[in-house]
């Protein structure tokens, strides 16, 4: 009997609660400004990485850990509600993660975190068990570097296809990089990355301008990358693809009137991860990612302004 393809996707890594302050502009280092807003909303990278995954259709289980706290029980509720299994959220003596995020009228942000409990999180925590049907693995860096790494290598072992989305932005190992299926970074994340001898395109650039960056990728052995240009949209390198003419691929801009741009790169990389379980190429995923990060924009907060397949495909169609 032929077993059907594995669907899953495992994200290992953080929850936060948000506490959100907006305001009409930014204040600059030493300046006081006065907010119109406030909000307690669930984040943290993974967790939104997982209800984008999950709202988008995926079959999404959770590694991390929260306090015993109501933070903690605010973002298992939450996760938990979009369809996330997070049975292996397990509770912490430390206070669940907090991230202090300022938002201005147009939609920008700044954000300083605090791990907490997400420090927490251990190799010891990743068990090869979770990862038997996983298609994708799923991982950022708000936890650390030998949990990461230990869950890379666990679903490597496992076939799956490893995503990390190297945010917040630290050098990675060679072992953690060589285990890497597809790397997701934005331009200056790529621009560290591949160090002084980097020349990142302007956002505005055609798909050849990126072929040097596509190389460098390569000669790092990345090769599958994905870079996102904020309100520029994103660019694929690919040198996995058979054609030289498939190997770079520029992915268009959805355009909409952003509210809140906190989250939309976790919703991006949900979307992609979503859709690589799914069977998807990676530009197929690049491309619907692009629409379900712009429709989270639109709206305040993180997970609860994640898009359903419904509402991606409506924007699609338009």
């Amino acid at each position: 009997m032929t077993r059907a393809p594995k669907a899953g996707i495992v994200v290992v890594g953080s929850l936060n609660a948000d506490l959100t302050i907006y305001c009409d502009r930014l204040p600059q280092p030493g300046e006081t400004v006065h907010g119109n807003g406030f909000a307690v909303n669930p984040g943290g990278k993974s967790a939104n990485q997982a209800v984008a995954a999950s709202k988008l259709g995926g079959q999404v289980s959770l590694i991390g850990a929260v306090g015993d706290d109501s933070n903690g029980a605010m973002l298992l509720d939450s996760t938990a509600s979009a369809g996330v299994d997070v049975s292996r959220v397990r509770r912490s003596d430390k206070a669940t993660g907090v991230a202090v995020i300022s938002v201005d009228s147009s939609g920008e942000n700044s954000i300083i975190i605090s791990a907490g409990a997400n420090g927490a999180l251990r190799p010891a925590d990743i068990t090869p068990d979770v990862f038997q049907d996983a298609a994708v693995v799923c991982l950022c860096l708000e936890v650390g570097i030998d949990t990461v790494t230990a869950a890379a290598q666990a679903g490597h072992d496992a076939g799956a296809t490893v995503l990390l989305n190297l945010s917040p932005y630290a050098e990675v190992p060679e072992r953690l990089a060589g285990l890497s299926d597809v790397l997701l970074v934005n331009a200056h994340e790529a621009s560290l990355f591949l160090g002084t001898e980097a020349d990142i395109p302007d956002a505005e650039a055609e798909a050849e301008a990126w072929e040097p960056v596509r190389s460098q990728f390569a000669d790092r052995g990345l090769q599958r990358v994905l870079v996102t240009l904020g309100a520029r949209g994103s660019v694929v390198l690919d040198s996995l693809a058979r054609g030289a003419e498939d190997q770079i691929t520029r992915i268009a801009p959805t355009r909409v009137s952003a509210v809140d741009t906190t989250g939309a790169g976790d919703a991006f990389t949900g979307a992609v991860a979503a859709r690589l379980a799914a069977g998807d190429s990676l530009a197929a995923a690049a491309s619907f990612a692009s629409v379900a990060a712009a429709l989270a924009a639109t709206k305040k907060g993180t997970q609860t302004a994640y898009p359903s397949i419904a509402d991606v495909e409506q924007l699609r169609g338009a």
